[in-house]
């Protein structure tokens, strides 16, 4: 058994398409765990067409709005000890549960499996498995919440998601890096595996021109920002952070929105780190 923790808000229309892949896996045996954000009952239809579709749905209500907070809401009506946390705007390939099943049913299990994550339209990502060391430097998977499956007692061991961090968060991003960094540093065993892929609509290639874009990124580049602190990561690895993101426009000789983008994650990051020492000294 597989559960599926999915916590939502705003989005409706691309629930659609994910319980779609959910249906139509391979491996049958796994519930999905709805957690939902939002304070009306938009999401009713779609939770019907799902149990319409054959799948089974425990729905819950969760607010205000925090996706580490509606996650962990969701770990605790799990009724398995292997979670995975799909995003409202991702879809699953129809062996993406058979190749997390394969991995419970080794003599010697992980304690985690992170999957292949494909942005729509772009090439997959091929790394080797995840380590402390390697992680901390920056240098594993790009881990994002919908490739990751993992125990729940390892969850049950570090404590769940810290609430702390993630969409709604002052801190507005990175909760699931946070999340794989303190269950590697607990001595977690977290597999990759290629040839399940998960995947997720690709954003604009442009920087956008937008302020309130650039804004967001502020935002949740504070997440990044604040793992620097709490994690104490590697100084030559906080320099790259902030250097990156304005070095590249540079580089390319664009001045414009792409290099305003850059200031405004770099301005998030410091935020971030900032941020995160003084709320641990009050």
């Amino acid at each position: 058994m597989i559960s599926l923790i999915l916590a939502t808000v705003g989005r409706t229309s691309e629930l659609g398409r994910l319980f779609e892949s959910f249906a139509a896996q391979t491996f049958k045996e796994f519930e999905v765990i709805i957690v939902d954000q939002n304070t009306d009952d938009r999401l009713l239809p779609f939770v019907e067409r799902a149990k319409q579709l054959g799948l089974d749905v425990k729905y819950l209500k969760h607010y205000p709005a925090n996706l580490a907070a509606a996650r962990n809401k969701g770990i605790e009506a799990a009724a398995s000890n292997w979670i995975g946390f799909p995003d409202d705007d991702c879809w699953y390939d129809p062996d993406v549960l058979e190749h997390i099943a394969r991995h419970i049913t080794k003599p010697e299990a992980p304690d985690g499996v992170i999957i292949r994550w494909v942005e729509q339209g772009e090439p997959p990502v091929v790394a080797p498995c995840l380590s402390w060391e390697r992680s901390r430097n920056f240098r594993d998977v790009p881990v994002s919440s919908i490739t990751l499956f993992i125990k729940r007692s390892t969850l049950a061991a570090i404590g769940g998601f810290d609430s702390r961090f993630g969409v709604g968060q002052w801190f507005g991003a990175a909760e699931e890096h946070d999340l794989v960094l303190r269950a590697l540093r607990e001595g977690a065993n977290l597999a990759y595996e290629p040839a399940a892929e998960v995947h997720h609509a690709v954003g604009p290639k442009e920087a956008p021109a937008d302020p309130q874009a650039r804004l967001a990124a502020r935002k949740r580049a504070r997440g990044t920002g604040a793992l620097y602190a709490k994690h104490s990561l590697p100084v030559w690895v906080i320099a790259r952070g902030l250097l990156a993101p304005i070095l590249r426009p540079l580089m390319k000789g664009s001045l414009g929105n792409e290099l305003a983008y850059g200031l405004a994650v770099v301005r998030g990051r410091l935020d971030g780190m900032i941020g995160w020492n003084r709320r641990q000294h009050h």
